[in-house]
């Protein structure tokens, strides 16, 4: 990684709000004269976008394991083509989640062992891990009504609030335990989240 490679990634339940921090960190940014590689997990390239699509579809059955697989494939693909290629060159790149979310879904939320998914990770990403983990963190109850009033569901949304409740608990205890992440309320106003967001990015980037 170059010596002021930056990578930031944004993680959470669903309906944290991730999506509209993003774009307000993008132009806080940009104000500092910082233009970051934005990209997204599952996705990031075309090939990853195609698998995004299977593994998102409200469609299909698909067990534990080969979903984590699945995402396991798309991240692969995603840190070979984007990330690193970005961080070798000093880039700052801000994801829309990465191997956090798998932990916390697949591992806490399905059951996988968190072992395997651990070792895997490590090989997928190539050791890469993120500077600053932003954890928007919310209750899934409240998340949940968010994504409803938004429209149509994916499959992962579709899930059971008991499924979504372990997925938050994964995201708590990630937190718990690694420094490089940061917990932001993410039910407060957006401006306020914003402003929680800025200032832990800021400390980090020394700006």
């Amino acid at each position: 990684m170059a010596e002021h490679a930056n990578f930031i990634v944004f993680e959470g339940p669903e309906g944290a709000g991730k999506s509209t921090q993003i774009t307000r960190l993008q132009a806080r940014l940009e104000a500092e004269h910082i233009r970051p590689v934005l990209t997204r997990e599952p996705g990031g390239t075309p090939a990853a976008n195609e698998i995004r699509k299977v593994i998102l579809d409200p469609g299909l059955i698909i067990d534990p394991l080969p979903e984590f697989l699945l995402y396991s494939a798309s991240r692969a693909q995603h840190v070979a083509e984007i990330i690193k290629p970005a961080l070798d060159t000093g880039k700052t790149v801000v994801s829309d989640r990465f191997s956090g979310a798998s932990i916390a879904y697949q591992g806490y939320g399905r059951g996988l062992d968190l072992t395997f998914i651990h070792d895997l990770t490590a090989r997928v990403t190539q050791g890469i891990k993120p500077d600053l983990v932003l954890l928007l963190d919310i209750n899934p109850e409240v998340g949940l009504k968010r994504v409803a009033a938004r429209g149509q569901k994916d499959r992962l949304e579709l899930a059971d609030l008991s499924f979504h409740q372990r997925v938050r608990g994964g995201f708590l205890a990630q937190a718990e335990a690694d420094e490089s992440w940061h917990t932001v309320n993410a039910a407060q106003a957006p401006d306020v989240v914003e402003t929680e967001i800025w200032n832990a990015v800021a400390r980090k980037l020394s700006l």
